[in-house]
Order: structure tokens, then sequence, then C-alpha cells
């Protein structure tokens, strides 16, 4: 039996999702007829999704070919520093505007992730869904769809700085102290904590860039 058609609206996403997830990685090439056929949906409706991949710089071209884009150093840097600045002002504003059981998730599921420390996998996953907390927990709607943007291309780095030794549990720590400020309603602290947070993983992504360089 063939497989169901799906909605033309979901290829879009279930290609983003099988990026985010690293079905594919960067540099994998993404074939139209290939796709149709590992999703169940038309051919027409990939077409468009890859185009729009394409355009948000997910995508690039190869040839004739479409391949899972991968940032160089620079474009690393600049994404980062994106990054720090909008997540600083999303905590800053869950501080302010987050409700009592916003927060108290939050502090559920960095006592949950305690769990995770030595997986970098699960707890990558993890703290994709810690960010996007805090990003709802902002309620600014503008924010919160550049900051997906943001992390969508955060899938185009093809490991984790969750990976690094020890990572898993020092940031752990540092979630622990972002939702601490943000339950007390510092909103100064809340920023600059998950700024901070960010820092060191980028500095750890540096390092780790380092090491692979010299193997």
């Amino acid at each position: 039996m063939p497989p169901s058609k799906q909605p033309n609206t979901d290829a879009y996403s279930l290609i983003l999702e099988a990026i985010d997830v690293g079905v594919y990685k960067p540099g994998n090439r993404l074939v139209e007829s290939e796709l149709a056929e590992r999703f169940g949906v038309s051919r027409t409706p990939i077409r468009e999704a890859l185009q729009r991949l394409e355009t948000q710089s997910l995508l690039e071209r190869d040839g004739r070919s479409l391949i899972v884009a991968s940032l160089d150093h620079n474009q690393m840097a600049e994404l980062y520093m994106v990054r720090r600045e909008l997540e600083g002002l999303a905590a800053k504003l869950a501080a302010k505007h987050a409700t009592d059981e916003e927060i108290k998730v939050l502090q559920e599921m960095v006592a949950a992730d305690d769990a995770l420390v030595d997986d970098p996998a699960a707890l990558s996953r993890a703290n994709r869904r810690f960010h996007e907390q805090i990003h709802l927990a902002s309620h600014n709607r503008y924010l919160v769809q550049q900051l997906d943007l943001v992390h969508r291309t955060m899938a185009l780095m093809a490991t984790t700085s969750l990976a690094a030794q020890g990572r898993g549990e020092i940031a752990q720590g540092e979630h622990k102290g972002i939702v601490e400020a943000i339950a007390a309603r510092d909103e100064e602290a809340a920023g600059r904590a998950l700024k901070d947070h960010i820092s060191v993983a980028f500095m750890t992504r540096l390092k780790q860039d380092a090491i692979r360089r010299e193997s």
C-alpha cells in the first residue's frame, strides 16, 4: 500500500524537522523524488519547500543539486552574536511577563533535565525545549519568530556543544541560574544570565572546532 499523502503544507515542516534532528546533515544532498517518497508527499509541495529553505539559507546550491548548508567560522560567530542578544531579551521579558505556571514549567524542566547530563543528544533536545519555553514566556510574538529562525539555523551545526566533556552539567547549572532570575522577576539578572550562557556555549563550540581541525 503506498504511503498516504500528507497535507501539502506539511512538506516544509517535515524537511525542516529532518534537518533539525540530524536525519540530513550539512553537506547532504536533498533529492526531490526521494523526499517525496520518504514523507509520502507529492513532489510539488516538496519543490516549494526546498525553494523556501533555500531562500532561508538552510539549503545551498552545489551545481544543480541542493544540499544542507554548512556554516563557516564567520557565519557561526554572527549567528551566536545575534542569538546571544535575542535570547537575553527573551529572558528579560520572561522575567517581566511570565505567568507563575510558565515559571513552574521551567523549574520542572530544569529538574528533569538533570537526568540527561550524560546523554548529549537527549540533553540537546531538552535544551531546545527549555529555550523555546523561555521564548514563549517572553510573550512577544515577533521575538519568538526571530528566535525560531535562529534555532533552525543552529541545526546546520553538525555537533552540539553539549557533547563537550562536562558541558552538560555546567549548562544545567546555568539553566538553573536563569530560571531563578526569572522566578525572582529580576529582568536584568535574567537577561545577563542567559547571555552569559550563550557566550559559554559559543566558546565551547570554538574549542570543539579547534580540536576537530587538529585531528
